[in-house]
């Protein structure tokens, strides 16, 4: 396949049963909600696929599951972060063997005080770069991690496979421009993240695509294609429509708001997550369905 680095590309969640075993018809179901709905590509076991709570044969499954039944009709984008170098290069030995397009990577970090150094960070991505699949940076607050833009040039530029940037920092429509600015050709995709919560800030920045959560990618995927064409006011106002229900979703919601949204709308049966994470209060979930309607969503009608 050859991928564009732009548009939508959504994090699939990961739907458990009631009992909290993997449903994995539902993760079916999730990635033809997502495909309908516009998905540009799809990642996988991403933070929002709440990769934390899945064993390492859960994940083996779900990316077994996910390419074959995705087979080639959006790229895929597999998270394989780890703390150990060699474990974050198996994965991405294994995504590349089953046909992912490209790994995301967070910097390695274990908990507060684990944190690779700059060159720690520089060697794993190298190690990864290695396998030769083109990897994703994810900078996000998680990880507790710094990663400046001269670190990030550096690793662009000198390691051939670092190719894609998610940037979900605080201020990171500033980090864009300056990574561009820096960087060049070397940043062949800068995307933004975080639900979309700063999208067009990001675009001025230089963002090329967005990694949103799954609940409303045919909402969002206008602002981008009026964007793109240079339709400012289209994309003000198509961003001015899902705003209010993307900052519900960062601020109140998190992960579990796509899982509401898709039992909502009979993509999957259960939003369970698993132990400690605990359900959404049931007036948090009421006001995310709330201002949802309105919109008229795919996600809330796919199943019906």
């Amino acid at each position: 396949m050859s991928v564009s680095y732009t548009g939508i590309w959504p994090v699939a969640p990961t739907p458990f049963n009631e009992d909290g075993s993997l449903d994995l018809e539902g993760m079916k179901r999730v990635l033809d909600c997502l495909i309908d709905q516009g998905a540009d590509g799809i990642c996988i076991l991403a933070n929002f696929s709440e990769q934390f709570l899945l064993a390492d044969d859960e994940r083996e499954v779900l990316t077994c599951l996910c390419m074959e039944h995705i087979a080639g009709r959006v790229p895929v984008i597999v998270t394989t972060s780890h703390y150990a170098t060699k474990i974050a290069v198996e994965r991405a030995q294994f995504a590349k063997d089953l046909g992912a397009d490209i790994v995301m990577m967070m910097p390695p970090y274990h908990g507060a005080l684990l944190k690779g150094s700059p060159q720690q960070t520089f060697d794993q991505f190298k190690a990864v770069g290695e396998v030769g699949i083109p990897i994703m940076v994810q900078d996000a607050p998680l990880s507790g991690v710094d990663l400046p833009v001269p670190l990030l040039v550096k690793m662009a530029q000198e390691i051939d496979m670092v190719k894609l940037f998610k940037i979900e920092c605080p201020r990171a429509a500033n980090k864009l421009r300056d990574l561009i600015a820096a960087g060049g050709d070397a940043i062949e995709a800068p995307f933004d993240g975080e639900e979309a919560i700063t999208l067009l800030a990001d675009l001025d920045g230089g963002a090329t695509g967005s990694m949103t959560s799954g609940m409303i990618v045919d909402q969002i995927k206008p602002v981008l294609t009026h964007y793109y064409a240079g339709r400012m006011e289209e994309a003000t106002a198509a961003y001015g429509r899902v705003a209010m229900a993307i900052n519900h979703e960062n601020r109140q919601c998190a992960w579990l708001s796509c899982k509401a949204a898709m039992v909502e709308g009979g993509v999957i049966k259960s939003e369970a997550s698993r132990h400690p994470i605990e359900p959404l209060h049931p007036a948090i979930r009421k006001r995310l369905i709330d201002l949802l309607k309105p919109l008229d969503p795919m996600v809330l009608n796919w199943g019906k």
